[in-house]
């Protein structure tokens, strides 16, 4: 039985596809393979379709370790030590997985992006609201991704506009000429990269019995300023679910072609995906916590004296040197990813053709939106004597303080039964993702109150 329909009056299947958009040409084709190797089962072709359907939760998660987060986490451990981060970060693990499962579940569900959700279902007011507040994140978050890669190059001794104008060119290319499944073939490979913190944290030889010990603490150091705490507790949350994020993963399910079949694998992509990030994010809190931690400057936000403490550690210049090359790489598979996020929201939002899967000529605006977004985050970090580590925490926060909005429409999404039918949020769901939201708003509101009265 064929498995596309007549068009046009075409008289065989290869002359229907020749007449199909191109996005959808090589969509069907992607499923196709999916379908083959899901109705065909042997362990060969078990492990292929799990290695098919995977990356929209690996990538979005790597991606939210991103250079910002490096720096925030390095900030972090060099400030207040291991003591309440490590245990706040294993925490975070599930706190991520909870939200951005609901993304899986909703573009499987509706084939439909999460701007373009939101325009249809609560209307133009909504979805420009929507839609300025993501676009306004990502070059935020952008800002800091070219930081890290600015500060990581400049290791090895390369100009702030080479290492900025590479790293802008390279993103926009990877975007412009590879389609979808390439493209995410090639950012999954930028992403493995990341595990590097790993083998450093255990080359900084920390007392493992402190890092246990802490788990069950929480321990906050002695004479600790709320609003200074609250702030970087804040910046943790920010670069842990930000609202790219949710734009990020539900276009990429969309466009990857995923149906409710693969929601399963959709899940356990995105579980491991969490995991890989809860794993790196504690190892970059150890390494900095343990060599870093009580030392002067480290408290200033500066990334630069950090790097500084890591060279005349026990890591000396190759480790320093590994620990800038996955700043680097972290910065640059972030970048990938929200550059992406903009495109596709604003391609939704537009009902401009949208698919990582065209061609330039027939989506140049679609494109455009996110390379020239990422344009001017990259001429912002170029700006002489700007405090790159102050920077970097300030959009984390900012980030923090966006997430509430957009968590809530999510919310609303899901448990929408007319779009989700029985895929809508169970009960534990709702509970845990309102919780979320709660402690959002209520660590932005003790952080407000700081700044209004810091006195107190």
């Amino acid at each position: 039985m064929s498995v596309i329909p007549e068009l046009h009056g075409a008289s065989s299947e290869a002359e229907v596809l020749q007449q199909l958009p191109e996005d959808v040409r090589e969509r069907i084709k992607d499923r196709w393979r999916i379908y083959q190797l899901r109705h065909h089962p042997s362990w060969w072709r078990r492990l292929m379709l799990f290695l098919s359907l995977i990356g929209p939760g690996i990538l979005v998660m790597i991606a939210d370790n991103d250079a910002g987060g490096v720096i925030t986490y390095a900030q972090t451990g060099a400030m207040y030590g291991i003591g309440f981060f490590v245990p706040f970060l294993l925490l975070m693990i599930p706190v991520a997985y909870v939200v951005q499962e609901m993304t899986v579940r909703l573009g499987a569900v509706t084939h439909r992006g999460h701007a373009e959700m939101i325009w249809g279902r609560y209307g133009a007011f909504w979805g420009v609201f929507s839609l300025l507040d993501l676009t306004v994140a990502n070059i935020l978050t952008l800002v800091t991704e070219f930081i890290g890669i600015r500060v990581g190059m400049s290791v090895f001794s390369v100009p702030p506009v080479l290492a900025v104008a590479v790293a802008w060119i390279f993103l926009a290319g990877t975007m412009i000429f590879l389609h979808y499944n390439t493209w995410e073939r090639l950012a999954l490979w930028i992403a493995a990269g990341n595990i590097v913190f790993v083998p450093l944290a255990i080359a900084a030889h920390p007392d493992w019995g402190q890092v246990i010990a802490a788990v069950g603490n929480w321990h906050i150091p002695v004479g600790t300023a709320v609003g200074a705490f609250t702030y970087v507790v804040l910046a943790n949350l920010g670069t842990t679910i930000a609202p790219w994020m949710l734009f990020f993963q539900q276009s990429s399910v969309v466009d990857k072609g995923l149906t409710v079949n693969d929601i399963p694998s959709g899940q356990a992509d995105t579980a491991f995906g969490s995991l890989s990030m809860g794993i790196i994010a504690i190892a970059i809190v150890i390494l900095t916590g343990t060599l870093a931690y009580g030392h002067l400057n480290t408290a200033q936000f500066d990334i630069q004296a950090i790097l500084h403490l890591l060279r005349e550690s026990s890591l000396g210049s190759v480790g320093t040197a590994l620990f800038a090359l996955g700043l680097v790489e972290s910065g640059l598979i972030a970048a990938i990813a929200i550059t992406a996020s903009t495109s596709w929201a604003v391609g939704e939002a537009l009902k401009l053709p949208r698919s990582l899967n065209l061609r330039p000529q027939r989506a140049l605006p679609f494109y455009l939106s996110g390379i020239l977004s990422a344009g001017m985050a990259a001429l912002v970090v170029l700006i002489p004597q700007i405090p790159l580590g102050f920077l970097n925490l300030t959009v984390q926060v900012i980030a923090s303080i966006f997430m509430p909005a957009a968590m809530l429409f999510l919310l609303m999404l899901l448990n929408d039964r007319e779009i989700m039918g029985s895929y809508v949020n169970r009960r534990w769901q709702n509970y845990s993702a309102f919780t979320i939201v709660g402690f959002l708003i209520l660590a932005n509101a003790v952080y407000g109150y700081t700044v209004v009265f810091p006195s107190a």
